[in-house]
C-alpha cells in the first residue's frame, strides 16, 4: 500500500468528515432549539427574499470569462506591438483583467441584490 493510494483515501475521509461535522452540528443546534421551545423558523429567514445564488454565480462567471478574454486580447496587442516577452505579459494581463471582471461582477451582483 503505497503513498499513491493514501492520497485519495485521505481526501475522501477529509471531505466526509467536513460534511459529517456540518450536518451533525446543524442537527444538534436544531434539536436544542426544539427542546427549548423556540420556533425553528429562524433558519428560514433570509431565504425568502433576495436573488438566487445561481444568478449571482452566473453573473460572476460571465464577467470573469469576459475579463479573461479581454486580458488575452490586450496581451496579444501588447506582445505584437512592443518588444516585451510573452512569458510575463500573458499571465499578468489575464489575471489583472480577470480581477477587474470579478470586481465588475461583484458590483453587478450587489445591484441585483438591491432590486
Amino acid at each position: 500500500m503505497g503513498p499513491e493510494i493514501l492520497i485519495p483515501i485521505t481526501l475522501f475521509m477529509m471531505i466526509f468528515g467536513i460534511f459529517y461535522l456540518i450536518y451533525s452540528t446543524r442537527n444538534r443546534e436544531r434539536l436544542a432549539l426544539i427542546e427549548k421551545g423556540i420556533d425553528a423558523s429562524i433558519f428560514l429567514k433570509g431565504k425568502e427574499n433576495g436573488v438566487p445564488a445561481w444568478k449571482i454565480l452566473v453573473v460572476n462567471l460571465a464577467f470573469l470569462l469576459i475579463g479573461s478574454g479581454i486580458g488575452i486580447f490586450i496581451a496579444l496587442l501588447i506582445t505584437t506591438y512592443t518588444s516585451l516577452e510573452n512569458g510575463a505579459v500573458y499571465p499578468s494581463i489575464i489575471f489583472i483583467m480577470a480581477g477587474v471582471g470579478l470586481l465588475a461582477g461583484f458590483r453587478t451582483a450587489k445591484d441585483l441584490d438591491k432590486e
